[in-house]
């Protein structure tokens, strides 16, 4: 056992216990219902500050969390009377090389830091939709992004990574050194140890795109939704599309197409305009820089909120967008504290697909995202447990079988139901036939899995 005395005094950063001020905040996350009550928030400065609080926490027995956004509504970045090695104040940097095209972010960084450092130079790479998102967590999951359909997964663009393994050790994972590492980083989730600096390739993005919510009434839905099918297989990459079934801010019931184009408004508009000319109820698209863009969907998801999701899988856009399935969502949410939405993303996915299968951990060839989500107010247990009903209610309305992107799948782990019952960890189903050597590196990396949260890999056994 180490003192915790020696401990603090060794470590560079901030430790941060229930007795110091500051504690409420450290243990603050975007979904209330994702705050735990840790025994130690260190906020470590570097990478020798994570070993020190790995050895620490594995001296002492002592459960551990890594903390970068913060945006898990399931807790994976929180734990009850754990450690919490949290990189979000010191570890949240953005350097940007633009002669080699190459980004320089840490761990704890968030994806509106690297828009704004990347798009000074004219450069960006596949980020995540919400721009309060952490990088960290939304990279070792996989990364969807606007420009995917154009790019990829934001895996595809991890060049090099800095991280601290579970015995403390530093180490730099690329294609040639610990090659095994950096292949289970890149889609594997926090499994195998704590990232504390990416590198990610650029490449150059125009300073505006176009883009914004179209709004639809229940009579044009469809013929939305045939549209839908007919546009997606032949969008081009520059063209992305979330659906999403939900009422509007006045309650009103609406699908609204969230469109983007990776281009000018003219071009975008052109692209676009069999929908608009169904004749929206509202059409609030425009021109903007690309940071801007990129930032739309936070006021989707503010913080302080209490939240649930699951991911699903999606299908042809009329198999799902159907009257019943609208219907159900409207009158599910038309009054109560709960707000809840069916979104679906239509992303091209042939960039996505030609990455060669066993290059990632990340499972290739999926149809396409959805997400059912429900936001509420209040912290309450009776609440949460009526709001995971929900959303059990939302997903049995998207009938595709198969497991889903793990990002969205807060309850891919060994994590209760709203019934109270606890079903084993997903991750076997998630990795498909990557699992077994996913299993290979966490015995060399984590055999004694001190990182189990959040779609937790079992080391192989002899």
């Amino acid at each position: 056992m180490t003192d915790f005395e020696s401990f603090r005094k060794s470590f560079k950063g901030d430790v941060v216990t229930a007795k110091d001020e500051g504690y409420e905040q450290a243990i603050a996350r975007w979904a209330l219902n994702a705050v735990r009550r840790a025994r130690i928030v260190a906020y470590v400065k570097d990478a020798e500050d994570v070993a020190t609080a790995l050895k620490y926490a594995k001296a002492n027995e002592i459960k551990i969390a890594i903390c970068g956004g913060g945006h898990s509504p399931n807790g994976a970045s929180s734990s009850e009377d754990g450690l919490i090695i949290d990189l979000s104040r010191y570890l949240n940097g953005v350097k940007v090389d633009p002669e080699k095209k190459l980004a320089y972010v840490q761990g704890g960084a968030k994806w509106g830091a690297v828009d704004k450092a990347t798009m000074a130079h004219g450069l960006a790479m596949v980020a995540g939709t919400v721009s309060h998102t952490g990088v960290g967590g939304l990279t070792v999951g996989g990364g969807y992004g606007w420009l995917s359909p154009e790019h990829g997964l934001t895996i595809d663009h991890v060049r090099q990574a800095t991280v601290v393994t579970a015995d403390g050790a530093i180490r730099t994972a690329n294609k040639t050194e610990n090659p095994d590492l950096f292949w289970g980083i890149r889609g594997g989730g926090s499994n195998f140890g704590v990232v504390t600096e990416f590198v990610f390739q650029l490449y150059p993005q125009r300073k505006t795109v176009f883009g914004g919510p179209v709004i639809f009434g229940r009579d044009k839905l469809l013929d939305v939704a045939q549209l839908i099918d007919e546009w997606y297989p032949k969008a081009s990459p520059k063209e992305a599309m979330h659906a999403i079934m939900g009422r509007a801010p006045d309650g009103t019931p609406a699908l609204t197409l969230l469109t983007f184009y990776n281009g000018s408004e003219a071009d975008g508009r052109q692209a676009y305009k069999t929908f608009t000319d169904l004749g929206p109820v509202a059409d609030m698209r425009g021109e903007m820089p690309y940071e801007t863009w990129n930032s739309m969907m936070d006021a989707f998801t503010p913080p302080g909120k209490c939240c649930w999701m699951r991911g699903v899988l999606t299908d042809d856009a009329t198999k799902i967008i159907t009257y019943d399935a609208f219907d159900k969502v409207m009158d599910l949410f038309k009054d109560g504290p709960f707000r809840g939405s069916i979104g679906l993303e239509f992303l091209p996915h042939g960039k996505i697909n030609s990455i060669p299968k066993e290059e990632t951990p990340y499972r290739r060839n999926l149809p396409g995202n959805g997400i059912c989500l429900v936001m509420w107010d209040e912290h309450k247990p009776e609440l949460e447990v009526k709001a995971k009903k929900l959303v059990d209610e939302l997903s049995s309305m998207v009938k595709v079988p198969g497991m889903a992107y793990g990002n969205f799948s807060p309850d891919t782990e060994a994590l209760p139901t709203a019934e109270g019952i606890v079903k084993p960890s997903r991750a076997k189903e998630l990795f498909g036939e990557n699992y077994p050597k996913m299993q290979q590196v966490k015995k060399k990396y984590d055999p004694d899995m001190m990182f189990n949260k959040w779609f937790v890999v079992h080391p192989v056994t002899d």
